[in-house]
C-alpha cells in the first residue's frame, strides 16, 4: 500500500511537472502584434462579369460606365455590320422584343472575342412625343440593350449608352413604317 501511495506520488508529480511546463512554454512563445485585416479578394474579369450578368438578369440597379477620353465610336466595318444591325421597338417601348435577341447575342459573342473593344449604344425614338419625353424613351432603350447585353456576360463598364430621341431619324418621312424604322437601338464601336 505504501509503495502504491509513493507510485502515485510519482505519477501525479510528473503530470504536474508536466502540466506545468507546457503552461510555462505557452508564455514563452512570442506573440504576435501584428493585426490582419481579411479583405474580400477584388473580382477577375470573369467574376465581375458573372456578378453584374447576375444583377442583369435580376433587375438589379447596374454600373454607369465612363467613356474613356481616348475612345472614339465609329460605324463598325463592313464584315461586321451584319452582327451590329439595329433593333427596333415598339411604340412608346424599351422591352426588347423576341426578334432582337438573336442580334444582341451576336454582338455579345462578338465583344467577347474583342475584350478590348467597347460599344456606343444609341437610343432612338420616332418624331412624336415632346423631344424631352423622347430623348428619356431612348435612354431607356439604350439601357434596356446594355441590360440585355451585360446579362449576357460583357462588362458594364464596356458597355455606354447615349440617347438622341428623335433627333436622328433615319427614315425622316412622316408615316408608320418610317417611324418603325426610326424606334431603334443604333451600335457604334470603339477604335
Amino acid at each position: 500500500m505504501g509503495r502504491k501511495i509513493v507510485v502515485l506520488g510519482i505519477i501525479a508529480l510528473a503530470i504536474g511537472l508536466w502540466l506545468n511546463g507546457c503552461a510555462a512554454w505557452r508564455k514563452k512563445r512570442p506573440v504576435s502584434k501584428i493585426e490582419v485585416e481579411v479583405v474580400k479578394p477584388t473580382p477577375g474579369v470573369e467574376e465581375k462579369a458573372k456578378e453584374e450578368a447576375l444583377a442583369a438578369l435580376k433587375g438589379k440597379p447596374l454600373p454607369l460606365a465612363k467613356v474613356p477620353k481616348k475612345k472614339i465610336f465609329k460605324e463598325p466595318v463592313i464584315q461586321e455590320r451584319a452582327i451590329f444591325t439595329d433593333i427596333h421597338f415598339d411604340f412608346d417601348k424599351s422591352v426588347i422584343k423576341p426578334e432582337a435577341r438573336p442580334t444582341l447575342n451576336k454582338v455579345a459573342s462578338w465583344l467577347k472575342k474583342n475584350p478590348d473593344t467597347h460599344l456606343m449604344i444609341e437610343g432612338h425614338c420616332d418624331e412624336r412625343g415632346t423631344e424631352e419625353y423622347n430623348l428619356a424613351l431612348g435612354e431607356r432603350r439604350a439601357l434596356s440593350a446594355r441590360r440585355y447585353l451585360i446579362g449576357l456576360g460583357i462588362l458594364s463598364e464596356r458597355l455606354h449608352t447615349i440617347s438622341y430621341g428623335e433627333l436622328r431619324p433615319l427614315y425622316p418621312r412622316h408615316n408608320e413604317e418610317a417611324w418603325a424604322k426610326n424606334r431603334r437601338a443604333h451600335f457604334l464601336i470603339s477604335e
